[in-house]
């Protein structure tokens, strides 16, 4: 999780980039807050976005909001087991109904971004267990996905867990939303995107990631984003994942400002 903290009076327009979770944008903002824009649809206040939502941007003039990632394994434990997952972008009153408010409340009133942290994870601990687990088979399946970067086959993974292609398709799109081979594209997609943020060029990166050449790389951004691999390089979210998202907690939190935005991670 990253809080973001808004320094400049002018409003803020953003495209999200696609990742391998389920995201919880928490408004803690007064006022007109936080507004999310997909689908052709329009909305305010704190927002979920499913796996493979398609183009979002997001903006307003947002005070502070709190970021989480929830990879999809966790998202079903929190949320259940649900298509309604995938490719949706619903405000968090529609998932989690008055429960929404009372986090929103609780997180807004807290003195710090550390205490926020500790509530949110108060929070999210609570809903873990309430719901069906996922099957140890489909969280394996997911598991080696994510580190395969995409590029393990269905059928591989299907031979991995003992069942049939067709059951681990069937079970792991009811349980985590998504289905197998999107997944992996989703997973193969998060990596070259930030190859692009890192500065290799688009041919090097559709080499790299397991695309047939650039122009599927560029489709592939096209569909998860919207936007060109040129836009996807220099977007902001990217740019600040060594520091919103470490892969460990950190000792000391190293502070960062990206276009009048500061995340603490």
């Amino acid at each position: 999780m990253a809080g973001f903290r808004q320094r400049v009076p002018a409003p803020v327009d953003l495209a999200m980039v696609a990742h391998p979770s389920v995201t919880l944008l928490v408004d803690l903002s007064e006022g007109e807050g936080f507004a999310y824009h997909a689908h052709g649809r329009h909305g305010r206040g704190s927002v979920v976005i499913g796996l493979h939502p398609g183009a979002v941007r997001t903006g307003g003039r947002v005070g502070e909001c709190l970021q989480i990632r929830l990879e999809p394994v966790a998202a079903a434990a929190v949320f259940g087991p649900s298509t309604g997952l995938s490719g949706t972008v619903a405000s968090l009153d529609e998932v989690w109904g008055p429960d929404a408010g009372q986090a929103e409340d609780r997180l807004r009133a807290a003195a710090s971004w550390d205490e926020r942290f500790a509530i949110a994870v108060d929070i999210l601990g609570r809903w873990l267990g309430t719901r069906p687990p996922v099957a140890p088979e489909v969280a394996h399946a997911w598991r080696r996905t994510l580190t395969g970067r995409g590029r393990v086959r269905v059928e591989r993974l299907a031979e991995e867990v003992g069942w049939s292609r067709k059951r681990l398709s069937a079970r792991f799109r009811s349980q985590l939303g998504i289905a197998p081979k999107h997944a992996a594209r989703l997973v193969r997609f998060d990596h070259a995107a930030h190859l692009l943020a890192a500065g290799h060029t688009a041919a090097g990166v559709a080499t790299e990631s397991g695309y047939v050449d650039q122009s599927h790389l560029h489709r592939e951004v096209k569909a998860f984003t919207g936007l060109t691999p040129t836009a996807v390089a220099v977007a902001p979210w990217l740019a600040i994942d060594d520091v919103a998202w470490p892969a460990s907690w950190p000792v000391r939190k190293p502070p960062a400002v990206i276009a009048g935005t500061e995340p603490t991670a």
